[in-house]
């Protein structure tokens, strides 16, 4: 009979198990607008079942109800979960599935109407955030259901952080007002911290104060972790790099970690209260940027189980510091310990629950982010303070110095009096030196320039010589390279000079050059232009600001006037003609105005060589 009895029981265990695996959610005409549906869920892991029909041949004594707080922790799972809905109300629905965990690395899903595969896709935050089938922080999944309809939904779970799937109905204008009232909240929540990461970024820039360096270093990685958190980054920020989500949010702990060691070090000035304790912070700072190094090759679980302990371990020692400062009497110190004390208890509750050592029926970030709310606007409180501390101390020595400056000038301002008696005369002796001394040296400038002048001059023609050239041939290159205007050079060889030497000796071609470089200088009006002795028989000009047919036609002036030059020694006229090169270009480097003499002197040649008396352009034939 014991056994009879014992068997029945067996049976009625079955058939439970298997109709709770069966029992739907009925949608009824006045079923709310928002369902929590973890009483629905049921879920199986096991090994050998990696496809749907696998999972649909299971036996549903394998199902088990979805239970939130055995799915705490953080570690690599892989599950299936299903639900159901049945739709008993006349009027059709349009219905969204929500999960309320944005960091799900990879959802096989899958829904059938009956026995009929409606949709299939997989998503996740392994996949582009573009991927999504509504673009949301949330992964959601919108259809419609209308009377009869018999929905059965499959999940397959992976990953690597936290398990929890927390999944939710709602009617489509519900989630819409639900999910607008959350953006706004996130929205705000990150505008204030960006805003105050930013200005202490500013205050930082401006007095150079590394305690508001380290703090906006601080809260603006806090304020992307928190946007990570929220999944917000992975959606406005790194959208199409998934491979981000593996290390933003142990790498943005570690970062965090760092700055808020380096912060408190500065704000509880430790380094004039607690040699030790200030070791313990730059040592711990360095521990930080060690994990940030460690966790990029570990697997995520790994990383963030690592970082989740060392936030609570690190909430704990700064909270002792800053406790044993404040018993010490250090002003800063107090504000600093009312301030971590909210982030220590937020840090410590939000890791226990992720670690699955607390199973609270809460979020697990809302404590985090309750603390880090009191914590910031403590700290920029605190900051505030500081600065105004440091300010009126400042004010302070300024006061100081201007009292010790004003007795110092009373002092100075006897001394100078009783020196100006004693010094008069001598005053008058120096100011009588000094202008002689000023005479003689502005005689001296004047000899110099003149020398320095002379210098610049062709002594036979009086036109610029061959170094002036040269210097001003690389000023104009760099202003036609600058402004971008053609820069022209212009070749001109007297021909047949040697034959003038030859007939009626040297001095007769040194009135020859004389005479043309007069009438170069008559026919060049413009101050930029420069006419200067070449050597020899040779003149080159420059003309800047000046295209290729304006240099022409000077050239061609020039030629005409000076076949017609009445030049005449020893009672016999001296017929003079001259071969002019012209190159005209926009100088693009300071090697491209050698390259332009280069050219102007080819183009001379190529005159001379076509007859002599004419002007020639550049062109690259004549290479």
């Amino acid at each position: 009979m014991r056994i009879l009895y014992q068997l029945l029981i067996l049976v009625l265990l079955f058939f439970t198990a298997y109709s709770a695996a069966q029992d739907p959610l009925f949608i009824e005409e006045h079923t709310a607008d928002e369902i929590p549906l973890t009483s629905k869920l049921y879920i199986t892991q096991f090994d050998d079942a990696s496809s749907l029909e696998q999972v649909e041949a299971v036996s549903p004594q394998k199902w088990q109800e979805y239970n939130p707080k055995a799915m705490r922790g953080i570690a690599k799972s892989d599950y299936w979960v299903r639900f159901s809905l049945a739709h008993k109300a006349s009027v059709p629905r349009e219905l969204i599935l929500s999960f309320d965990n944005p960091h799900l690395d990879y959802i096989e899903f899958y829904h059938f109407n009956g026995s009929t595969l409606l949709n299939q896709f997989q998503v996740g935050d392994s996949f582009p955030f573009s991927k999504r089938p509504i673009l949301s922080t949330q992964l959601l999944y919108s259809f419609n259901s209308k009377q009869q309809d018999t929905h059965h939904f499959y999940l397959r779970v992976e990953t690597s952080g936290t398990s929890n799937l927390p999944i939710t109905l709602w009617s489509s204008d519900a989630y819409y007002q639900d999910a607008e009232r959350h953006s706004i909240l996130y929205g705000f929540q990150i505008g204030v911290l960006m805003a105050i990461g930013i200005f202490s970024l500013l205050i930082a820039v401006i007095s150079h104060s590394l305690s508001y360096s380290y703090y906006a270093g601080y809260v603006l990685s806090i304020t992307l972790f928190v946007a990570s958190l929220h999944g917000l980054a992975f959606r406005f920020i790194w959208p199409e790099w998934p491979r981000m989500q593996e290390f933003a949010l142990p790498a943005l702990l570690s970062l965090s970690m760092m700055f808020a060691f380096l912060f408190s070090e500065k704000v509880m000035r430790l380094k004039y209260h607690n040699q030790a304790m200030l070791r313990l912070c730059r040592v711990s700072a360095a521990m930080s940027v060690l994990l940030l190094l460690i966790g990029l090759p570990l697997d995520y679980s790994t990383a963030l189980n690592l970082n989740v302990y060392a936030v609570m371990l690190s909430s704990i020692m700064l909270m002792y510091m800053s406790l044993a400062q404040a018993f010490k009497g250090n002003k800063l110190a107090k504000l600093f310990a009312i301030g971590w004390a909210g982030m220590m208890l937020g840090a410590l509750l939000s890791g226990a629950i992720y670690l699955g050592l607390l199973h609270w029926d809460l979020q697990a970030k809302t404590p985090f982010m309750v603390g880090l709310s009191i914590e910031v606007i403590f700290m920029a409180a605190l900051l505030a303070i500081r600065y105004n501390d440091e300010r009126l101390a400042k004010l302070q020595i300024q006061q100081d110095a201007l009292l010790q400056a004003k007795k110092a000038k009373e002092v100075k301002e006897e001394a100078l009096h009783i020196e100006a008696r004693s010094s008069e005369k001598l005053a008058k002796m120096v100011q009588e030196r000094t202008l002689e001394l000023e005479i003689a040296l502005r005689e001296l400038n004047e000899a110099n320039q003149k020398l320095t002048e002379q210098t610049r001059i062709d002594s036979l023609t009086g036109v610029k010589n061959r170094a002036s050239f040269d210097k001003r041939i690389r000023a104009e290159g760099r202003i036609s390279r600058r402004q971008q205007t053609p820069l022209s050079i212009l070749m001109l060889d007297i021909d047949r000079f040697k034959l003038i030497n030859d007939s009626y000796g040297h001095l007769a071609g040194d009135q020859a050059l004389r005479a043309i470089a007069d009438e170069l200088k008559q026919i060049l009006k413009r101050p930029t232009d420069l006419v200067s002795r070449f050597g020899g028989e040779e003149f080159a000009i420059i003309l800047p600001n000046t295209d290729k047919i304006g240099a022409q036609q000077v050239a061609e002036t020039i030629r005409k006037v000076i076949s017609k030059l009445p030049i005449s020694w020893g009672g016999n006229r001296i017929r003079l003609t001259v071969s002019i090169g012209v190159i005209s270009e926009i100088v693009t480097s300071e090697e491209h105005t050698t390259l332009l003499l280069e050219q102007a002197d080819k183009a001379l040649y190529q005159a001379k060589n076509d007859g002599r008396n004419q002007v020639k352009l550049y062109s690259p034939d004549q290479d």
